[in-house]
């Protein structure tokens, strides 16, 4: 059957990975309204919970941005499954941010740190998937991002890496804080406004 180019395929794909995005963020605002229901419950990690609005940032961010999924000349099935499966990357760190229950860890900071090779290590794949997802978008698109682009995501890579192998609280707390720093400086900078 080949590929298509029509712009019907990009509604159909978006629709579907909309789908797994609202599952994404359904997680998030979940757990976020869980604090609000039960504050005494669990005890809070802000190094968590700062993860917790990262992810909601970098989720939003990503549907935002994927409206340049029109650029890709042609889509055949193999670009739709790693696209849906660039979803499910947002959807399984999600997951580890929101689990069913933290009881036997003694509250989010226990939990959070025990889960730290998981998180850490999809959240460096998925800065290795957005790479590819950029580059589908075409080689001008990907060039048109300049120099900080690439090295924005690597740098994110090296640190996620070491964020999995340390369990230093202060390191994980400056990780958290700079990146979410830095995201927001680079929406703005970089995605403020989508071409009509």
């Amino acid at each position: 059957m080949g590929s298509v180019h029509t712009p019907e395929v990009y509604v159909y794909i978006r629709t579907v990975m909309s789908m797994v995005i609202g599952l994404s963020l359904a997680q998030l605002l979940t757990r976020l309204a869980g604090f609000v229901q039960s504050p005494g419950k669990n005890k809070i990690y802000l190094v968590h919970i700062g993860w917790v609005l990262s992810m909601f940032l970098f989720i939003i961010h990503f549907w935002w941005w994927e409206y340049r999924l029109q650029s890709v000349a042609q889509i055949n099935f193999g670009v739709y499954l790693f696209l849906i499966c660039f979803c499910c990357l947002f959807y399984f760190l999600c997951v580890l941010l929101n689990p069913p229950s933290v009881e036997d860890y003694g509250g989010f900071e226990e939990y959070f740190i025990s889960r730290r090779r998981w998180f850490f290590g999809l959240l460096a794949v998925t800065y290795a998937v957005d790479l590819i997802d950029t580059m589908l978008k075409g080689e001008t698109y990907f060039h048109s991002l300049g120099w900080e682009y690439p090295t924005r995501n690597i740098v994110y890579i090296v640190l996620c890496i070491v964020a999995a192998i340390t369990a230093n609280r202060r390191f994980q707390a400056a990780f958290v804080i700079v990146g979410l720093i830095y995201q927001i400086t680079w929406i703005f900078r970089l995605y403020d406004v989508l071409p009509v």
